[in-house]
């Protein structure tokens, strides 16, 4: 019996000698500390940012390949401005990926009718309002704009005006319990002249979108999921040859960096929303909004120059990042 007993406990003690070892997440997830880290270190460095100014900073940046989408206030409505124009593209190019438009279409405006293409390159590279409201008009208006980020399954995001009902609502005043009465009273040449915010216009939910949001948008058309593959690609490389905001997300980056995107400027107000790319070809969606900033264009186009040079490094050096 004791020799049984012997033959047993050897072979149970051969049997856990044998048995592989456990991974290591069968004693609980190992958190990654040293990316963990450096999350938490660039979030830190979005907040310390937005403390530049007096107003509302909101920050969303997303790696286009892992999907890792890091930022702060990135739920929050912003008024779009000019970075609206994005979708109006998207739209455009829908109409033309469904044989209801060609780019060669000529529209009319003053002086020499011009082409969509035409238009496109004015209305993103050089933010050109006429071009962008004959476009808003060729696609059926802001709902139909509207209706097509519904369709492609962005949220937080609406257009409800062209550019000209835009602008007209952004200067109109209305004083209320955000706003000093001051401020409220001052004229919009005034207010243009001082560079200070609508608070009314900050709060009103149209022609808004969440940074989030942008950055939905911007993933669904770099992956084509919005429109096929060649009209994607045609409105990216448009995007790359913006003229505009040459002090904002790409002020900071490395020489040569590859930047897709588009700005929107209105009082008290920058935003920036695009595509960069790193060296080795992987790329990031960023948006940043500013609002209701008092402290001037040069300090909101600053914010979004370090915003986006800190998401440059974090991206590029980050080992989940690069191994994702």
């Amino acid at each position: 019996m004791r020799r049984l007993f012997s033959f047993t406990a050897l072979l149970a003690g051969l049997g856990l000698f044998l048995a592989p070892l456990p991974a290591a997440d069968a004693f609980g997830p190992t958190p990654n500390v040293v990316q963990r880290t450096a999350e938490s270190r660039l979030l830190g460095e979005f907040a310390r940012f937005a403390t530049l100014t007096d107003g509302t900073v909101g920050i969303a940046v997303r790696d286009l390949h892992s999907g890792q989408s890091i930022g702060i206030n990135n739920d929050t409505l912003f008024p779009m401005a000019s970075t609206y124009k994005v979708a109006v593209a998207g739209k455009i190019f829908s109409l033309a990926d469904a044989g209801a438009l060609s780019l060669d279409e000529r529209l009319p405006r003053f002086g020499a009718p011009l082409s969509v293409t035409t238009l496109l390159e004015l209305m993103l590279t050089r933010s050109d309002n006429e071009a962008t409201d004959l476009l808003v008009a060729r696609a059926g208006g802001p709902q139909a704009v509207n209706r097509w980020l519904q369709s492609v399954g962005i949220r937080g995001q609406r257009v409800d005006s062209n550019t000209a009902q835009l602008l007209a609502r952004a200067k109109v005043v209305t004083a209320n319990g955000d706003e000093p009465a001051m401020e409220a009273a001052l004229s919009a040449r005034q207010r243009d002249a001082r560079d200070l915010p609508n608070m009314a216009f900050a709060a009103d939910p149209r022609d808004t979108s969440t940074p989030r949001a942008m950055n939905d948008l911007l993933y669904a058309i770099h992956q084509a999921k919005a429109l096929k593959p060649g009209s994607s690609a045609a409105l990216i490389a448009i995007m790359a040859r913006c003229k505009t905001g040459k002090a904002r997300l790409a002020g900071m980056l490395p020489p040569g960096t590859m930047i897709a995107h588009k700005t929107g400027t209105l009082n008290g107000l920058g935003n920036d929303a695009g595509i960069i790319s790193l060296p080795d070809g992987r790329m990031f969606a960023i948006s940043v909004f500013v609002m209701k900033d008092r402290r001037g264009h040069v300090l909101r186009d600053r914010i979004m120059a370090e915003v986006a040079r800190a998401a440059y490094d974090y991206f590029l050096f980050a080992p989940e990042s690069r191994t994702a």
